[in-house]
């Protein structure tokens, strides 16, 4: 009874008077100068780094020297779990390959099937098991700033190297929007910009970037509107990767791309390799050209996920909304393997055509 009677007694306390404004005062706020909102991003105003975080930081000079970077694939167990055994496998294999850096849960790791829980978990294992052979750049991006900025703390408190970061997509917003959203996350540390207007609904235009390059922390940009844009950064000195691996020998040689954040290489790592340090070389890219346009005809990681499968790399476990390829696809794929050579893509096992019923599992809970 005690605490009931204290509890009303609490509920009849007078509420507390505050001052109101007088007419002046609301007057003199009327005429306040309109900022932009920009001006209520607080630099630096992000988790605190400890000190070896702050010792062992990336410069975003050191990522604007990678000429090959993996969008890594994320292998999944048959209840949907990854499979991290797989998964280190599969970067292991690009290390030993020659790619320079990785990015985890990108579109082809399915960062957008992951939840943030387990986008940062894999991040702080690869930058655990891996991060002194490779740069490990982690999809922290959002169409949320808020989300953006939040998970781009964290993957930098687990040690990624750098950011990757898209522009809000589906809910977009204005130029100045996009220059305020990127400011938000680029004092964190080195950022990749992504401009996929492919997937976006909205391209970043010259004069967004320009702007935002300002900053030292931005490393340069996946680019997949094509080589003309790729040439009009390279030409002010920014430093850009194509994001189109049917571009990207061109980009590369004739375009000055810097080199290319590459899907295929998933497949053929030191073919890829040799496409960006050997050299013009057409007589290769025409080699590759039949297995990227088949790795793109459906929307990625469609292809990608298949083709592992096959190779006998990763289980054929698909999270949904994903499936894999039909088997005329898969038969198509068999055989471009035997033209470019078996010793050329990752893994040791027979490939496989694999069967529709017995063998891909489709997950839609996890």
């Amino acid at each position: 009874m005690a605490i009931l009677k204290y509890y009303g007694v609490c509920l009849r306390e007078p509420t507390p008077q505050f001052p109101h404004p007088n007419v002046g005062d609301s007057y003199r706020r009327r005429n306040v100068k309109w900022r932009s909102p920009q001006a209520a991003v607080i630099p630096n105003f992000h988790l605190p780094m400890r000190s070896f975080e702050v010792k062992n930081r990336t410069s975003a000079e050191a990522i604007k020297s990678l000429r090959l970077i993996t969008a890594i694939k994320t292998p999944y167990l048959p209840d949907g779990r990854f499979d991290l055994e797989a998964y280190d496998d599969l970067v292991n294999m690009q290390i030993e390959n020659g790619a320079e850096g990785v990015i985890v849960g990108g579109t082809t790791g399915e960062g957008q099937l992951m939840s943030w829980d387990e986008h940062i978990m894999l991040i702080g294992h690869t930058v655990n098991c891996f991060g002194g052979s490779i740069k490990v750049i982690g999809n922290t991006g959002s169409n949320s700033t808020r989300e953006a900025i939040h998970a781009t703390e964290q993957g930098f408190a687990v040690g990624m190297h750098a950011a990757l970061h898209i522009n809000p997509y589906y809910g977009k917003t204005s130029m100045e929007g996009l220059v305020s959203h990127f400011d938000s996350v680029l004092p964190m540390g080195p950022t990749i910009i992504y401009n996929v207007p492919s997937r976006t609904g909205q391209d970043i235009p010259p004069r967004v970037i320009n702007k935002v390059a300002q900053s030292p922390n931005l490393a340069g940009v996946k680019e997949c509107v094509g080589n003309d844009r790729i040439e009009q950064y390279t030409g002010n000195g920014i430093v850009v990767w194509s994001g189109n691996d049917d571009q990207c020998h061109d980009a590369r040689w004739s375009h000055g791309a810097t080199g290319v954040i590459s899907v295929t290489s998933n497949l053929v790592p030191g073919l890829m390799r040799e496409l960006m340090f050997g050299g013009k070389n057409p007589s290769l890219n025409a080699k590759l050209l039949p297995l990227i346009d088949w790795l793109f005809q459906e929307p990625n990681p469609i292809g990608l996920n298949t083709a592992l499968a096959q190779l006998g790399v990763v289980r054929p476990v698909f999270r949904l909304p994903y499936v894999p390829l039909p088997r005329e696809k898969r038969v198509e794929f068999l055989n471009l393997v035997k033209e470019i050579g078996r010793e050329n893509f990752v893994g040791e096992k027979d490939v496989l055509v694999l069967d529709d019923d017995d063998d891909f599992i489709l997950l839609g809970r996890y």
